[in-house]
């Protein structure tokens, strides 16, 4: 069972999520990064298919297509796949087309193969081809991750192309190009709620993030929602899969360590401090649509039942005075910081809890993984005065901390917050992975490498904070 779905000997790449509707499964493909000590008789290049019925037991094979990300539809009694390909003589990206009867054999058609037209769209990025039927055109659309021939570098776009049998293709003008980012949409997605038409993508210049959009047309305009993203740094390449009532996005939490911009520090001091991989452990939310057409998101419903074991919790306070009952503890710190402990963490646990907080505190939050002095370990900091969640990891709490991180912000999520409002948050962990969700609506994801099996605790700092119907499950 597992939560995170982390390879063997690899990371998870983009997930192209298909429901199976025959087999009543998701059988989805992912890009496969092969880790660099993985022997190489293991490495099998290409898609591989990973499929589950309750996303948290899954069975893997290889697919036999090598190439980038893309989609899958089911038309015309066959399963057709796209995919793209990058070729360096000259430099280009193409996207391609591939059939199977079962999802498992895949029949490629490389005389379909085409790259971007050269006029509406620049040469170098035409990639994530992302198929959908569209029913108001009734054609089959192709967006793609692209870069429009503009007169700036701020030129990334997602394209569109459009066809009748899934063959050929017409190239049309953008459907989104906002001119904000310097590189491709990458792995664009569309989908209906009701009303509502919405569009997601990512990108990695003036952020790294799977951002959305929302239109009451599938031509447009794309409106920006006040929040329009679904997690934060430690959550990319996410596109939806959708089941008939439910649906998911699928992103990966990336791994760190591998040193590819040789940029880490030269002294070993853990791999919460080294930069992050491609790829790592792939992380599955459920969305959910507020009355007003936007959009956030939820732990999984197989996720949060699963986790039932409950144990005790017995608090122990460290810094500052707390009362205390067995499911809830109540502080006022009004001049510094108080701080409380619990239970240690096993490698795979759920914590949930309620927080309220009265007056102005600069921060209260849960701490986990946390040293026998409340120092070391992470963070989820809420701060009303920044209307965020800030996730801090131990090296903050050093003087090496100020000499490693440049900024003041290590990777923050917005939340407006309000006094005498009640926070719900569920904290869900697996090994190194940790995602933390406020209000079945907002996700943190995070990794913890550097301490495991301590305990957690609440903190709040200047001002007064309640922490109650504190549970804490394991499998």
């Amino acid at each position: 069972m597992q939560f995170f779905y982390t390879a063997k000997n690899a990371k998870v790449g983009d997930v192209i999520p298909f429901y199976n509707e025959k087999a009543k499964r998701f059988d989805n493909f992912y890009l496969k990064n092969w880790n660099p000590d993985c022997p190489k008789e293991e490495i099998v290049h290409g898609w591989h298919k990973l499929s589950t019925s309750d996303h948290m037991h899954f069975t893997e094979e290889p697919a036999g297509i090598y190439g980038g990300t893309g989609s899958i539809v089911e038309a015309y009694g066959l399963y057709h796949m796209f995919y793209c390909t990058f070729e360096q003589n000259p430099d280009k990206q193409y996207a391609r087309h591939a059939t199977s009867t079962d999802l498992t054999h895949w029949t490629d058609i490389p005389q379909e193969k085409f790259g971007s037209d050269g006029e509406i769209y620049l040469p170098v990025d035409w990639r994530d081809p992302h198929v959908i039927w569209n029913a108001d055109e009734q054609k089959w659309w192709m967006l793609l991750a692209a870069r429009e021939n503009a007169p700036t570098e701020r030129n990334g776009c997602v394209a569109l192309c459009v066809s009748d049998d899934l063959h050929s293709w017409e190239y049309r003008k953008p459907l989104y190009a906002p001119r904000i980012h310097q590189a491709a949409h990458e792995c664009p997605d569309f989908f209906r709620i009701g009303d509502w038409c919405y569009l997601v993508y990512s990108n990695y210049t003036d952020g790294f993030c799977t951002y959305y959009r929302m239109s009451r047309s599938p031509n447009g305009p794309w409106l920006r929602p006040e929040v329009d993203s679904f997690d934060g740094r430690a959550f990319y390449a996410a596109k939806t899969g959708f089941d008939g009532k439910r649906r998911f996005l699928y992103g990966w939490n990336p791994t760190r360590g591998e040193n590819l911009w040789k940029i880490d520090p030269q002294t070993d001091i853990g791999n919460d401090y080294k930069t992050w991989n491609w790829g790592g452990a792939m992380e599955v939310h459920e969305i959910v649509q507020h009355a007003d057409g936007t959009l956030g998101v939820k732990v999984l419903e197989e996720v949060d039942s699963m986790l039932c074991r409950r144990r005790n919790t017995v608090f122990e306070p460290v810094l500052g005075s707390w009362e205390t009952t067995p499911s809830s503890c109540e502080t006022q710190a009004p001049d510094g910081m108080n701080g409380i402990l619990s239970e240690p963490l096993p490698a795979l646990c759920k914590l949930a809890f309620d927080m309220t907080y009265r007056g102005a505190p600069t921060r209260l939050g849960v701490a986990l993984q946390m040293d026998e002095s409340f120092s070391k370990g992470y963070y989820f900091a809420f701060e009303p005065g920044f209307n965020r969640i800030q996730f801090r990891t131990g090296l903050r709490m050093e003087e090496e901390g100020g000499k490693m991180f440049p900024y003041a912000v290590e990777m923050e999520r917005p939340l407006k917050l309000a006094a005498d409002r009640k926070y719900s948050v569920t904290v869900v962990i697996q090994d190194s992975v940790v995602v933390l969700y406020v209000n079945n609506d907002l996700a943190f994801s995070a990794r913890m490498y550097q301490y495991q099996n301590r305990r957690f605790g609440f903190f709040v700092s200047d001002g007064a904070a309640k922490f109650e119907n504190v549970e804490f499950y394991t499998e």
